[in-house]
């Protein structure tokens, strides 16, 4: 398979769409960011890579963070997880407070914000040095330490957070929550604002893609657990774009709105894209396009 050709083939062919959607602009710090730009990385089970534009460019990772999260949770907590936060698609906005309200505190899945805001909770209750822990673990995924947090989009999240504050609030109400709501958000915004490129993300990824058991950092997951995590990206990875996602691509993966997306095929390949520009859903409308493309030129998807 030409994957080389087939990305610079993608990319000429998505160019149309170059102009559609606006990047995070609640975020300050993402409203800054030249909407204008696209990268792409493939990167096969047996270490073949293809880029495509700017690919080696460092963006905001939002959400994707939250497989990391999960990765971690899982790892610590196994089966009993599934106790504080659900796993089933959750059919409304990722921020939306009035579904979690109406189930009493318990989040639909680990995917939007108040799932992630659970497994914010669990690493700052079970982690010694969560921050330090949580960067490390990424950086092996990856295999480079210069990968860091983003201080200055972690604040400036902060500063406008008023909807994942009341979030937070919501979940210490219903008692979801056992940390300081400030500590939880703080640390929440902080996995959010992870700076990769879409070959460090590519990378990162493979390490869900094999189905091989894995140790990161002392953090273990079975390969019955890769698959269960899987699953989860598969039906939850895109807030309520979801059914679309697997309609059209037919891959797992998940997005964040700082415009990156990452999916993979099982025992094949992971595929990171990024384009600031996003849809009224939160997810890049040229990586989107991209990855259809990938898995219909290709014909390899899970389906």
């Amino acid at each position: 398979m030409d994957y080389q050709r087939i990305l610079e083939d993608i990319y000429h062919e998505i160019l149309p769409f170059a102009k559609e959607g606006i990047q995070a602009d609640y975020i300050p710090a993402l409203a800054k960011v030249n909407p204008d730009q696209f990268g792409m990385c493939l990167q096969t089970v047996s270490g073949a890579v293809y880029t495509c534009r700017q690919a080696d460019t460092r963006f905001s990772i939002q959400s994707i963070s939250k497989v990391f999260s999960l990765a971690m949770c899982l790892s610590i907590r196994g089966e009993e997880l599934w106790k504080r936060v659900g796993k089933e698609p959750s059919g409304t906005a990722f921020n939306s407070l009035v579904q979690l309200e109406f189930e009493k505190g318990i989040p639909r899945n680990p995917f939007i914000n108040a799932g992630a805001m659970v497994l914010t909770d669990i690493l700052l209750s079970e982690l010694e040095h969560p921050e330090e822990q949580f960067i490390a673990f990424v950086r092996a995924l990856c295999g480079n330490d210069e990968v860091d947090y983003n201080m200055e989009v972690a604040a400036s999240e902060r500063e406008k957070g008023y909807l994942n504050a009341a979030i937070a609030n919501l979940l210490k109400y219903h008692g979801t929550i056992e940390n300081d709501i400030e500590h939880v958000l703080n640390f929440y915004f902080m996995t959010c604002s992870v700076e990769m490129s879409c070959r460090e993300l590519a990378q990162a990824f493979i390490a869900f893609t094999n189905h091989s058991p894995f140790d990161y950092c002392g953090f273990r997951l079975s390969s019955s657990r890769i698959k269960r995590l899987n699953a989860v990206m598969q039906t939850c990875g895109f807030y309520d774009e979801a059914g679309e996602f697997t309609y059209l691509v037919g891959l797992p993966g998940k997005s964040g709105v700082g415009g990156g997306i990452v999916a993979i095929y099982p025992q094949r390949y992971s595929v990171a894209v990024w384009s600031p520009r996003l849809n009224i859903k939160g997810n890049s409308v040229m990586g989107m396009k991209a990855l259809e493309l990938l898995t219909t030129r290709t014909q390899e998807s899970i389906f």
